[in-house]
């Protein structure tokens, strides 16, 4: 019995011990400095992570100025994430997106407005159905002026809900592209349950509630 007892206790110790070392590495994580993400062919870059990837993609790729979406993984500490080791909750990383914009046509500060508007933005580690770390809400900036504006809308929505916001807000790091077959999900797969169930009503919540951004045929 004795020995049953110290198994449990050392597996306990090697367990808490394995979660603060992954936490302290997650401090680095957000104590670093943001990485500047330089304008391609007139196109910036911006990073969100809200739940399920699919779901976000379909979002931005409906808001006119965004140009693509690619769906990856960000906010860990780990490198080269799959999506199985990220479902494991110990990589880190949480499904995020990259969105490619013309800030010319949209800025940052209405990509973060689509952001709290296409979510549920108190759910903490989850989004709707998926729950987990790797599917937290994360906003991710590049310099001070994007976190200054950032953090200026994540008190105003405090305020207004009279409530905790989940997004954290993390410097930017690195981002990770999932693979193949999770690019352009919701397109390829329209028939998915997931798709149809989860995904498509979130798409509409969102275009119900900010019809000004949209693309002409709302996609």
């Amino acid at each position: 019995m004795n020995r049953i007892i110290l198994l449990l206790v050392f597996g306990l110790f090697l367990s808490c011990q394995n979660t603060a070392q992954i936490n302290s590495k997650l401090k680095e994580v957000i104590n670093a400095d943001p990485i500047q993400v330089p304008l391609e062919n007139g196109k910036a870059k911006a990073y969100f992570a809200s739940g399920c990837f699919w779901c976000v993609e379909a979002v931005y790729e409906s808001v006119k100025g965004v140009d693509e979406v690619i769906n990856g993984y960000s906010g860990g500490h780990t490198k080269n994430p799959s999506y199985e080791s990220s479902n494991t909750g110990r990589t880190g990383h949480a499904e995020a997106v990259e969105v490619i914009y013309d800030p010319n046509i949209v800025g940052f500060s209405t990509l973060v407005d689509v952001y709290f508007a296409s979510q549920n933005p108190t759910q903490v580690n989850g989004q709707g159905p998926d729950r987990g770390s790797q599917y937290r809400s994360i906003i991710f900036y590049q310099n001070d002026e994007q976190k200054q504006i950032i953090l200026k809308k994540k008190e105003a929505l405090t305020k207004k809900l009279k409530g905790k916001i989940a997004a954290e807000v993390y410097p930017f790091q690195k981002f990770w592209v999932a693979e193949d077959y999770h690019q352009n999900y919701e397109r390829l797969h329209p028939n998915n349950g997931y798709i149809r169930n989860v995904s498509i009503p979130r798409l509409k919540r969102f275009q119900a509630k900010m019809p000004e951004v949209l693309k002409k045929g709302g996609h």
